[in-house]
């Protein structure tokens, strides 16, 4: 069983992450499928500036994530998949492909979320 997170404070802005992480990857649907998109993947359709500027913003997720005093394994994790998102992102067509499946920022959530619940 998981174990709640601590306080209402960390619950609040774990919550916002997850908003963040929602907006970034998952927010629509294209329209006559199931896949949901975000402002990473819309973004992204420009070369590399798009990609460039999400990774930026990926890194608020990073910035904001301080205040839940993790170790800094889990924030170097965290800025690995940022990075890869962003250069393997960056590659036409196939970077648009990735995009759809990577999903970093859904990633990072849940590794903070994961370490939060352990209490390690």
């Amino acid at each position: 069983m998981d174990k709640p997170l601590e306080t209402e404070h960390k619950k609040a802005l774990v919550k916002r992450l997850e908003t963040f992480a929602d907006l970034m990857e998952t927010r629509w649907r294209i329209p006559g499928t199931n896949i949901p998109v975000g402002l990473d993947f819309l973004l992204g359709l420009f070369p590399v500036a798009g990609d460039v500027f999400t990774g930026l913003l990926s890194c608020w997720l990073v910035w904001k994530a301080r205040a839940l005093h993790l170790p800094k394994r889990i924030y170097v994790r965290m800025i690995i998949n940022i990075m890869v998102d962003v250069v393997v992102g960056s590659v036409p067509v196939l970077g648009d492909i990735f995009d759809l499946a990577y999903r970093a920022n859904t990633r990072n959530v849940r590794l903070l979320v994961k370490y939060l619940k352990q209490g390690a």
